[in-house]
Order: C-alpha cells, then sequence, then structure tokens
C-alpha cells in the first residue's frame, strides 16, 4: 500500500505525492548513488542552504532525523563554508531554470528529486531523466582521477564539492 506526503513552500503549494518503495530500496538498476540525502546533509552540501524558500530551511516532506547535526546557513543564502571542500561548486537556481533542468515536482531541482525518490516516490520519465543527468556527471570523476593524484583534496575542489552534491563521494579519490 502507498503512502502519501503533502508538501507546501513557496515553490510549490499542496503537492502531494506516493511513495510506492520502502526508503532507500528498489533504485532503478543503473542508478548508485555513493551518498545518501542525509550523508550528503551532514557532510556539507549545498552552502548549508540547497532547499531556499523553505520556512526554518527543511522541508516539512524529508525526516528531520536527516538534519540533526546539519550545519544550515543562518542566513538562508549559500555559505561556501559549509560545504565539504570549503567552496562554492553550485549555480543558482535561476540558472537551472535557463537550462530546463527544473521539472514541476521538484521546482528546487536535483537534490529534492533524489530525496523524494530516496524516500519511495517513483514517476515514470521523470526518474529516467534525472538518472540519466546524474550518470553524465560522472566526467567530473574521470576529471580528477586524470589530474590528482588520489587523495588530494586540494586538487579540483569545486569539481570535487559538485560531485557531492550528485552523491558521489569525491573523498574518496
Amino acid at each position: 500500500m502507498a503512502k502519501s506526503n503533502n508538501y507546501s513552500d513557496r515553490f510549490q503549494q499542496k503537492y502531494c505525492y506516493s511513495l510506492t518503495a520502502s526508503i532507500g530500496r528498489r533504485f532503478h538498476p543503473e542508478f548508485k548513488p555513493e551518498l545518501t540525502p542525509p550523508q550528503m546533509l551532514k557532510i556539507g552540501v549545498f552552502g548549508g542552504s540547497y532547499f531556499i524558500g523553505v520556512d526554518g530551511l527543511i522541508p516539512s516532506d524529508l525526516p528531520r532525523s536527516w538534519f540533526r547535526g546539519v550545519k544550515l546557513s543562518p542566513t538562508g543564502s549559500k555559505q561556501a563554508a559549509l560545504n565539504y571542500f570549503k567552496v562554492n561548486a553550485s549555480q543558482p537556481l535561476s540558472f537551472w531554470h535557463r537550462k530546463g533542468w527544473i521539472f514541476k515536482d521538484d521546482p528546487h531541482g536535483w537534490f529534492q528529486w533524489y530525496c523524494r525518490y530516496y524516500l519511495g516516490r517513483r514517476i515514470p520519465g521523470e526518474d529516467d531523466r534525472q538518472i540519466k543527468r546524474w550518470k553524465a556527471f560522472t566526467r567530473h570523476l574521470g576529471q580528477i582521477k586524470a589530474n590528482c593524484r588520489n587523495g588530494d583534496h586540494a586538487c579540483r575542489p569545486r569539481q570535487r564539492q559538485a560531485l557531492l552534491h550528485w552523491a558521489y563521494d569525491s573523498r574518496k579519490i
């Protein structure tokens, strides 16, 4: 039996979605993220302010436990110091809109899609699109491996941080 989640913020009003898979289970066979959403939040991604426009910065449809111990931006604006690699590695949401990467069900972008996918929401077609985008991001792994010594976190920190934003654990390369 499917469970429902309801959500509203200034970007998305009265959005209801069904969770049809168990949390963290039944992923597409080609989608193998190295980090879970709560792990990503705890290590430091998106400058502590991914969910801009959310009261208190914690979306009501996500488990509050995911945010325990997470450093959130006190101002609501991105702060590079809150990222694992202490650099800004993300484009503003307006850039994502111009590129056509924002889907109506996830107005905050890829990470919102991943959080909801991880919780068990499935959207045929959209899941395939997002997984294709995730897979394409491996080009940054290749660039780090080709240009950096293994474990040299000072080498290409923006690419390493961007990989963390896409659930690739760049701390291991």
